[in-house]
């Protein structure tokens, strides 16, 4: 399929864990992201899997998730609640627990904003000692339709090479440290590393992309939530591995501070700029936010071996494309990214049990 023909999308049933669709069992996919990128992802497939894994950035250190990894010296939670937020389920039970772990006390002492969710989810962390023990207990209370994971066990701190941070020396290379910091940086991010530099990562997550059928990464913060799953060497190592299919997901506008000015194919580079031997089966792309296909296309081809799909996947009204319009808060729609999703598994060749 070529990329001037977008994808043409069908409403996409429910599913639930171990459920069926046609011949045989519903693929195994592994979504990589952080925040509420990867939690517009998890909403749409979930609608058309029963075997989903989420795994999660663990680098955060702004908000309730900050004060509590400074406090307590865990990972931060907060993206890890989010992702189990969308995975609830759509009954009275789970719809009423999204909400109350979404929700934040407010008040004038120490627990004001914090989430119910990341106390939740520490308190567990504290009690059995065991991140994905917790994590599982978390899903398994919410009644979550798939699993959530960090990608790795230890805290991380981005840090990112950004020109002209420092605004009266626009073409000086400074050093930002923090995620909560380069997500608004100023200037221009050139790359981003993490430390430590050689983070262990969750042996779940690395086995989880390796059996996988489909991985799926992005959309998201693409410097703060997107890459950094790319610099931990065992899980990049997987996912140049795996025998999974790869979709790379792009945003629907570039982000102020992260990636202002931004075209789609600007996000391909700095990609494979920081994971070179990582290669793509699908890009897909809003229609919307390519302004010019052609140079999106060549780019997927040379940078990261990929095809190019098109689709309708920005929730009706939603601006998407140039950096002001990013605004307006660009959404994805679950259902037509849902429905995107599932063309492109069922275009796209199918491989492992369920086939």
């Amino acid at each position: 399929m070529t990329a001037s023909r977008p994808l043409r999308l069908r409403r996409v049933r429910k599913l639930v864990p171990g459920s069926r669709s046609g011949r045989g069992a519903t693929p195994k996919v592994v979504a990589l992201g952080g925040g509420m990128g990867l939690s517009a992802s998890l909403a749409a497939l979930r609608r058309i899997t029963g075997d989903l894994t989420a795994v999660v950035t663990v680098a955060d250190d702004g908000g309730s998730s900050g004060r509590l990894r400074d406090e307590l010296g865990v990972l931060p939670p907060g993206d890890l609640r989010k992702a189990l937020a969308a995975l609830c389920g759509d009954d009275d039970w789970g719809q009423t627990w999204s909400r109350v772990i979404q929700h934040r006390f407010t008040s004038e002492g120490e627990l004001h904003d914090h989430a119910v969710g990341n106390l939740l989810i520490v308190a567990l962390w504290e009690q059995l000692g065991d991140h994905v023990q917790a994590l599982d207990l978390v899903g398994k209370l919410l009644g979550a339709h798939g699993r959530v994971l960090p990608m790795s066990a230890v805290p991380l701190e981005l840090q990112a090479l950004v020109k002209g941070h420092d605004e009266t020396r626009p073409d000086q290379i400074s050093t930002v440290r923090g995620q909560a910091t380069v997500a608004l940086t100023p200037g221009e991010v050139q790359s981003v590393h993490l430390v430590p530099e050689d983070p262990p990562a969750v042996p779940e997550v690395v086995a989880a992309v390796r059996d996988a059928d489909w991985v799926v990464l992005g959309p998201g913060s693409w410097f703060s939530s997107v890459i950094p799953h790319l610099l931990v060497p065992e899980l990049r190592e997987a996912l140049e591995e795996t025998k999974a299919r790869k979709v790379l997901s792009l945003n629907l506008a570039p982000q102020p501070g992260e990636t202002d000015g931004f075209s789609p194919q600007r996000h391909l580079e700095v990609l494979a700029r920081h994971a070179p031997k990582l290669a793509f089966d699908v890009v897909l792309a809003d229609r919307a936010a390519v302004p010019d296909i052609e140079s999106l296309t060549v780019a997927a081809k040379q940078l990261v071996g990929s095809e190019v799909e098109l689709a309708e996947v920005a929730a009706p009204g939603s601006p998407c494309g140039t950096a002001e319009t990013h605004k307006g808060a660009a959404r994805h729609d679950p259902e037509l990214l849902a429905a995107a999703y599932d063309r492109i598994f069922r275009m796209h060749g199918r491989i492992g049990p369920w086939r």
